[in-house]
């Protein structure tokens, strides 16, 4: 690898096409990853636990400092420069928008900002699950952070991040995609806390088992920023407030447990609310698989952490109600396939990605399963990829030249 963890044949297209571009040879690199869930969905902005992972797509960057209060951007995924007028930024439905609210709440927190030229390239497939705007933001803050010589915390620029998505682009989300993106650790997933913030680097020794965990994009798109993501945390609040007359030291539902949640329906908590009681269902079941899976990864037991893997997807299909028939039919193809431990819906839901745990040497069978299965199943409606993803280290800068 070369600076900031960016190969050198990337690092120098990158160099050739900032030049190309804006006529300046860049002074940094920052690369930031996506990531991947083994498992705790939604559980996040519950105030619960999630098992995320940065893996080997990401959002890679090289920039220039300009004169003038102007960022600029090209992506060599994207036509066009977006030209941003630091001292007027506002949503333009674009995907620069998640760079200027990085941009945006920096200047918020009282921080100067020179103007900056950037050149960026992603890897991490858009509408996945896999967390490509959290990648974006990151890198992002990463490179104005050191351009800018700030003095800002890790733990502060993730949620500067995640500020940026809530605020500026409007997505509603927890923290667990921002706090991968820079506290991730190779060969480690992250059991994160996501009230307390505290952190514990769980080993994902994949190799080692001769496991290996693969993404299959299910070529359904979703957007975190529609209506659907931000209904789910509006029923969470519903539920936390039928049961608070009972549990009156909840403060989210991260504070109740299966039995409590059980012995509350029993009493006629959720009488005419059925559709808040399973979503609740979900959540407090989910962060207890969480932990269930931290402890069996502690101890070997790679079987328990499958069957975890496909009772979320079960929850997620039927209480939660965020999964769509290409996905149910993904997780269905990999349970028939030898080799495979488990399976489940990967992200916001409405689309996206399965991630799936399986022995390294099923994934040519699991990969000529699905391009088999998928086209019949879903009557040839969406085109899926599968590919294997390594566990990485979080985001980095550096100054180059």
């Amino acid at each position: 690898m070369s600076s900031a963890g960016i190969d050198a044949g990337r690092l120098e297209r990158l160099t050739a096409a900032h030049r190309e571009g804006f006529g300046a040879a860049p002074t940094l690199a920052a690369r930031a990853p996506g990531r991947i869930n083994l498992i705790g969905e939604h559980t996040d902005y519950n105030d619960g636990f999630v098992l995320p992972a940065a893996i080997d797509r990401d959002l890679a960057l090289v920039a220039s400092p300009r004169d003038g209060r102007r960022l600029r951007l090209r992506s060599l995924n994207a036509e066009g420069l977006a030209d941003l007028d630091l001292d007027a930024l506002r949503p333009a439905g674009a995907w620069h928008d998640y760079a200027a609210g990085v941009a945006a709440q920096l200047l918020a927190a009282g921080h100067r900002l020179g103007g900056l030229d950037l050149t960026l390239d992603g890897t991490v497939p858009l509408g996945a699950g896999l967390s490509s705007s959290a990648a974006l933001e990151v890198a992002v803050a990463r490179a104005l952070v050191a351009a800018n010589g700030l003095d800002l915390p890790d733990r502060d620029l993730a949620l500067l991040c995640q500020r940026a998505e809530r605020e500026f682009v409007g997505a509603n989300v927890g923290i667990m995609d921002q706090f991968i993106s820079v506290f991730g650790r190779r060969d480690h997933a992250l059991f994160l806390d996501c009230r307390s913030l505290a952190t514990e680097a769980v080993p994902l020794p994949l190799a080692d088992a001769g496991l290996a965990l693969a993404v299959c994009d299910s070529g359904v798109k979703h957007a975190h920023a529609g209506g659907e993501y931000n209904r789910r945390r509006e029923e969470c609040a519903e539920a936390v407030a039928l049961l608070r007359p009972r549990l009156p030291r909840i403060a989210n539902l991260r504070d109740v447990t299966p039995a409590e949640l059980e012995e509350a329906r029993a009493a006629g908590a959720f009488a005419g609310h059925d559709l808040a009681y399973r979503r609740a269902r979900h959540v407090v079941t989910e962060d207890a698989r969480v932990e269930r899976t931290v402890a069996a990864l502690r101890a070997g037991d790679w079987g328990t952490v499958g069957a975890a893997l496909y009772a979320s997807h079960a929850s997620l299909r039927d209480d939660y109600e965020v999964s769509v028939p290409e996905i149910d039919a993904l997780v269905m193809i990999a349970r028939e396939t030898p080799g495979v431990l488990g399976s489940r819906l990967m992200g916001g839901g409405f689309g996206g990605s399965t991630i799936t745990l399986l022995r390294r040497d099923a994934l040519p069978g699991f990969a000529a399963a699905v391009a088999a299965e998928y086209p019949r199943r879903t009557a040839g409606a969406a085109e899926a990829t599968v590919y294997p993803v390594e566990i990485v280290d979080g985001a980095r800068v550096a100054t180059i030249g």
